[in-house]
């Protein structure tokens, strides 16, 4: 195991009717901005709940945090925030909405441009404190210090990670009750993968962490049919709602080797095409595995036995089975695995490579995936 240093500051205030408590979390005199997406949480009753919450408090609102949230958005709200004197920002959503406010919060007491921050973070001078009430269990942002956000002008996506955690999290699992089938499917989706890109590298580095990955893996698989089944089953959408936060808040990937490789092509399918998010990592992740499969042998074989119960025919054909068993249970939540279902051809497999090489671009855990590799993996997940 690798040396490390480790520190997760959130609070986390998780189960039904927990947004009431927003009240007595938030500093009485915060300056404070409420930040949303596209208008959802009026039609599901959160909006209410936290105004009810804050009955009695001032506070500035600002709304049209999109999915895959752009900079050119972000940056009126960092214009409103330095016009209120905003000092407390609260993100209510998902995980865009989330990730928007982590910008808006590192770059309000800063003069440069919120995009240079999302090229470099150690440009913001100061981050404000900030929170989250989750409504869409995917990115773990809830949890951590990352945020991906996107520059409709350069056609680029890009993450960064702030300075700090949120101050705390709420999550309420009765949020997710009204989310459309596609965006829960996204985010199983999503969290599943970001647990495998900590776990898929090499065996042997941390039996702990090893375990603990495959029990948020085990979890998913047996949690997702139930939430197919009945959106309002409030044990399973609490199971997975919190898996998504234990996914992404540092603890599994604690001394061990990752890999990233599938989010970081997955972001150039999304800038270049508007596509989901999770639908790109389910498409991706299988054809980093089998271009990258001599590399991943070791975690492939065990993820098999472990998580699937392969235990029999050679260890080529195990490792390809435990592939085989992932895009099935991707395809089972009605996502697509192959770039042709999706219309998506040469010429962004193309585009993809020059901007890989042209970056120079070097990544998963050996940091050998570059462009050419790059494309290598989109054609064995193009068909």
């Amino acid at each position: 195991m690798k040396n490390f240093t480790f520190q997760n500051t959130t609070k986390l205030i998780f189960g039904k009717g927990t947004i009431e408590k927003l009240a007595k979390e938030i500093p009485s005199n915060a300056r404070l901005m409420v930040t949303f997406g596209g208008g959802s949480v009026k039609k599901n009753g959160v909006y209410e709940q936290v105004t009810r919450a804050l009955a009695g408090r001032e506070f500035v609102e600002f709304w049209g945090i999109e999915p895959n949230p752009r900079v050119e958005t972000l940056r009126r709200a960092v214009a409103l925030g330095k016009e209120k004197n905003i000092d407390y920002l609260l993100a209510v959503g998902g995980g865009s909405v989330a990730d928007g406010t982590k910008l808006i919060a590192a770059s309000i007491r800063c003069a440069i441009d919120p995009w240079e921050i999302v090229l470099d973070a150690s440009k913001s001078n100061e981050i404000l404190p900030y929170a989250i009430v989750m409504t869409l269990p995917a990115t773990g942002s809830e949890m951590n210090l990352n945020a991906v956000i996107s520059n409709d002008a350069t056609d680029e996506k890009y993450g960064f990670a702030v300075s700090h955690h949120p101050e705390f999290s709420i999550l309420d699992p009765e949020t997710t009750f009204s989310l459309p089938d596609e965006q829960i499917a996204y985010g199983i989706c999503d969290t599943y993968v970001h647990v495998a890109e900590q776990y898929m590298t090499t065996a042997g580095q941390s039996p702990l962490m090893d375990r603990w990955a495959e029990g948020i893996l085990l979890t998913l698989i047996e949690t997702a049919p139930k939430i197919r089944a009945n959106k309002h089953d409030y044990n399973a959408m609490a199971d997975y709602m919190l898996s998504a936060a234990m996914a992404l808040n540092g603890y599994i990937g604690l001394g061990v080797t990752q890999d990233w490789a599938t989010h970081d092509i997955g972001h150039e399918l999304t800038a270049l095409h508007g596509i989901s998010h999770g639908q790109t990592l389910a498409i991706v992740m299988p054809g980093v595995w089998r271009v990258m499969k001599a590399q991943k042998m070791s975690k492939l074989l065990q993820y098999g036995e472990r998580v699937w119960g392969i235990v029999d025919g050679t260890d080529a054909e195990r490792a390809e089975w435990a592939i085989e068993h992932t895009e099935k249970f991707f395809r089972s939540l009605g996502l697509a695995t192959r770039l042709a279902e999706l219309n998506v051809g040469e010429k962004t497999i193309a585009e993809i490579e020059r901007r890989f090489t042209e970056r120079g671009n070097a990544c998963g855990e050996g940091r050998n995936i570059d462009g050419k590799k790059t494309a290598e993996i989109l054609r064995a997940c193009a068909k």
